[in-house]
């Protein structure tokens, strides 16, 4: 893992991240586009957490905070890249984000149908919170 790198996404990472996510990331939403990656970048610099290994991109996480809960979304490793530390090492950077912010909770909104993300979530210390049915509407 000496050779992983994870630095904050910038606005020129953009067409490479939503390339990225087409490839290694279940499903889209509405706000996988060029202005919603960068309405994020702008708002949250450090927000976008990136993964590269050799200078290519094997992973992403956001890592976001409003002042009162975290929340991690777009975690998501390149099927080729799998299974090395790759998503641990993202959470563990959005970890120390969280508490470097005063954060104590972290959320994360995963697909019910994405069986593969529900075991990682778990490996890496999370518990289903099956109670909570989320219910969104696009603006």
């Amino acid at each position: 893992m000496n050779d992983l790198r994870i630095r904050h996404a910038a606005l020129p990472d953009i067409d490479a991240v939503l390339r990225f996510w087409r490839t290694a990331a279940e499903g889209t939403s509405i706000s996988d586009d060029h202005d919603g990656v960068a309405r994020l970048i702008s708002r949250d610099p450090e927000a976008l957490l990136l993964a590269e290994r050799d200078g290519t991109l094997v992973g992403t996480v956001i890592a976001g905070f409003d002042g009162w809960r975290c929340s991690a979304y777009r975690l998501a490793v390149h099927p080729d890249h799998r299974r090395q530390g790759i998503a641990t090492a993202l959470l563990d950077a959005a970890a120390q984000r969280f508490a470097a912010l005063g954060g104590r909770r972290v959320d994360a909104m995963v697909l019910e149908r994405n069986e593969r993300a529900h075991h990682a979530w778990q490996g890496a210390g999370y518990l289903r919170e099956d109670h909570w049915r989320r219910w969104v509407k696009p603006l």
